[in-house]
């Protein structure tokens, strides 16, 4: 059986590699209290079930207090957990698991096998609402050996072990649980991970406190209050008048002048986040002519360069090169020219534009409104004239999962595992609850990459539907983006590639 045996990455200060000289000034530090403007705000405290569940920056919140199955170095790199070792066997109809033992629940009860299989078992479930439901029943009639859990595979997924690093991926404390039932767990939740839940106010702040006994090494910081700020603007205040001392995804312009400011600085990598504009496969948006148009007159390098002051990595597909099966020879022009005769055909003009409505978010991502705004603009030139409607990102997930997105719809995408599955499978898959664009022909290509055992046929397959979809234009994919982080001198901050702001990787400078 190959079982993965990666070492440990635990989330303590020496672990992290911090130079023995900083030591002495951690104690210190930590007396006081680190506080972080975020920017997004914490529905539910279940990060199993709900549209919460699925939403990638909110999985640094999650991480602070829940363990995964199996964690991520801030390289993407899998690392054991409370897993520490697993795997399949050799012809993949069952899985083997190997439990952390001496771990703690943050009411001070033992972690057990007993909890990891409640955890699959729930996430499996479709009474439970998991939005990734259909990857967890691929494996059930899970037995306990001491630490070793096996299960048996229903149907084969190759990405079922990757998905323990993802979204939904979190074990959850099986006896406590059922005993405060869902409303119980909301108001208190515990989980295994570095902090523990202190105080929260919905829509307001949470404070964490550290978990002394945490199994990966007590964080730096003993307090961490996390600020609920939404509006860009608001976080640059929060970070220039030293309210906070760490915050995110605000203009690049901003994070360029802050960062030249003293006693501040700041980290801007690529992240595995994607934005993209998802099409509906209705109104104008069936017309192949106009989704194709839409594509070209779009100038995504203009956009990095201009609006987003050359950060990030324009993309032709819903892959990043960072991806398994990210293809560079999958390319689509940039060509207005095109893009009138292609609408001209189907009857549209400038002077007799087709109509679409394109909804976005504003401020949830650097410039995600007026990058919006721009390609209106673009579009607009060759004859498809939008109408901008602006949403929280709460409200896109309860439209994309009831199938009412408008023609046209801004988001950001996220895949920390790198796994096309996550980007392209689920994102234009009719299937799943992720898409947006649900048509038979793409369905037909996609379906049988599912259960697919050959990888490299699989990884093959991907590539063959990343082309397909671009040469249709179901989607508009627009660029990877860098995550822009700015912080004072007096803290250092680990950069996650997952894009997950994470307090447990911060450490007093």
């Amino acid at each position: 059986m190959t079982i993965n045996r990666r070492e440990l990455l635990g989330y303590s200060a020496a672990a992290l590699g911090v130079a023995a000289v900083g030591l002495p000034r951690i104690a210190k530090a930590a007396a006081g209290e680190l506080t972080i403007a975020y920017n997004v705000n914490l529905p539910s405290w279940d990060p199993t079930t709900g549209p919460s569940a699925v939403n990638p920056t909110i999985q640094g919140l999650y991480q602070s207090v829940f363990d995964q199955f199996i964690p991520q170095k801030p390289d993407l790199s899998f690392a054991p957990g409370l897993l520490t070792e697993w795997g399949w066997n050799d012809d993949r109809t069952k899985v083997a698991m190997t439990v952390r033992e001496g771990v703690t629940w943050h009411d001070g009860s033992p972690f057990t096998p007993e909890d990891v299989v409640w955890s699959l078992q729930r996430a499996g479930d479709e009474k439970t609402g998991n939005p990734i439901q259909f990857v967890w029943k691929n494996v059930n009639n899970f037995k306990i050996d001491g630490n070793k859990i096996t299960g048996d595979v229903v149907q084969f997924d190759p990405v079922y072990f990757k998905w323990m690093s993802f979204l939904t991926g979190y074990i959850l404390p099986k006896a406590y649980y059922e005993k405060v039932g869902a409303e119980g767990f909301e108001k208190a939740p515990i989980g295994t991970g570095p902090y523990m839940v202190e105080k929260f106010e919905r829509n307001a702040f949470l404070r964490l406190k550290a978990n002394p006994n945490y199994w990966g090494g007590k964080p730096a910081f003993e307090n961490v209050t996390i600020k609920f700020v939404t509006d860009a603007a608001s976080r640059v205040a929060e970070i220039e008048s030293g309210s906070s001392q760490v915050t995110l995804e605000i203009p690049y312009e901003e994070y360029d002048r802050l960062i030249a400011k003293d006693g501040l600085a700041g980290s801007c990598k690529n992240v595995s986040d994607i934005g993209m504009i998802f099409f509906n496969n209705k109104d104008a948006m069936l017309d192949k002519n106009v989704r194709q148009a839409a594509v070209m007159a779009v100038d995504k390098e203009l956009l990095v360069k201009r609006l987003l002051r050359g950060y990030g990595q324009p993309i032709a597909t819903l892959e990043t090169p960072e991806y398994a099966a990210f293809d560079p020879s999958i390319k689509v022009e940039h060509n207005p020219e095109k893009a009138k005769e292609l609408l001209a055909a189907s009857g549209y003009s400038p002077e007799k534009p087709a109509k679409v409505t394109i909804q976005t978010t504003k401020g949830f991502k650097p410039k995600d409104y007026e990058m919006v705004q721009a390609i209106v603009g673009m579009w607009r030139k060759v004859g498809i004239e939008a109408t901008i409607e602006v949403y929280e990102i709460a409200k896109h997930y309860e439209l994309r999962a009831a199938h009412k997105l408008a023609p046209a719809a801004f988001y950001n995408w996220g895949n920390a595992i790198g796994d096309p599955t996550t980007s392209t499978g689920f994102a234009m898959f009719g299937p799943s609850p992720h898409s947006s664009w649900k048509t038979d022909d793409l369905d037909a290509k996609i379906g049988p990459l599912w259960g697919e055992k050959d990888e490299a046929k699989r990884i093959a397959g991907w590539k063959a539907v990343d082309k397909y979809i671009a040469e249709q234009a179901y989607v508009l994919p627009l660029l990877q983006f860098a995550q822009p982080i700015v912080h004072a001198k007096g803290v250092n901050v680990v950069q996650h590639i997952s894009g997950a702001l994470l307090p447990a990787l911060m450490t007093p400078a």
